[in-house]
């Protein structure tokens, strides 16, 4: 098997106040995985992710991705430099609401700008058209010109996705992407992680409630509970039992008729 894109190793996170939010995790991603993560609230799943693209920083273990061990890195630039590679999509968008849809895409940007290129927002017109190309994509592209707080929510996150795009990942992270979204926007969202996974060839991991979302997209799962990872294995091999050891016994697995 071909080395990791990235590699996980005994990776602890302790929140003062002893809060114990990952112990001892291990996990390899190889590329073009699109690898989603289980587990019920509280688990670690947000914390993982926050740990991998040094939005929080472990407490102990390594993080290897592309051969480079980030888990100690110090320099902001060094940092900064990681997160280009790293796209982040958020549960709530953060997009800037008054501003256009191309202008947000734009924002992915800002990692290769001067200060005073930030200030101005100055963008050529290559950059411009790869964020239209973006927006293309993940099917909005006529909303460019349209200001992002008159989109849906799901429009939100596919302008999210177009500029995490914008950065040229190689890795793309999702937190709870359509946690916020009625049943059929879900499956649009995840159609376009599906389309950039499968056309671009881009790693993908993001977090998931709903086993229905699971089975149909994950090429691999791993699963967290209480801080440590419990199940990594294929979403058809989620069996019943697994789910009551995921989630606990008096959890139903609604997967069949969920969305």
């Amino acid at each position: 098997m071909s080395t990791p894109l990235l590699s996980v190793r005994n990776l602890t996170k302790i929140y003062p106040g002893g809060v114990k939010a990952l112990k001892g995790v291990n996990l390899e991603v190889q590329q073009g995985e699109f690898l989603v993560v289980i587990g019920l609230s509280g688990s670690g799943k947000s914390t993982l992710l926050r740990c991998l693209n040094r939005l929080q920083e472990p407490t102990s273990g390594q993080i290897y991705f592309e051969g480079q061990d980030i888990g100690g890195l110090q320099k902001t630039e060094d940092i900064r430099s990681l997160r280009k590679k790293m796209g982040m999509i958020f549960q709530h968008f953060n997009l800037i609401p008054r501003q256009s849809v191309l202008k947000n895409v734009l924002m992915g940007r800002l990692a290769e700008k001067s200060t005073w290129q930030s200030i101005l927002g100055l963008f050529s017109e290559a950059e411009k058209n790869e964020a239209l190309k973006n927006l293309q994509l993940v099917g909005i592209a006529e909303k460019a010109l349209v200001r992002a707080d008159q989109l849906s929510g799901g429009q939100k996150q596919r302008v999210a996705i177009a500029r995490a795009l914008t950065q040229k990942p190689t890795l793309l992270l999702a937190d709870e992407p359509v946690s916020s979204l009625d049943p059929a926007t879900c499956h649009v969202v995840m159609d376009c992680l599906k389309k950039i996974n499968q056309e671009l060839g881009i790693t993908v991991i993001v977090n998931l409630h709903f086993l229905s979302l699971v089975r149909k997209y994950a090429t691999r799962v791993v699963a967290l509970k209480d801080g440590e990872l419990v199940f990594t294995g294929r979403p058809e091999e989620i069996t019943e039992e697994w789910f009551k050891r995921i989630y606990g016994e008096g959890a139903h697995d609604f997967s069949k008729n969920d969305l």
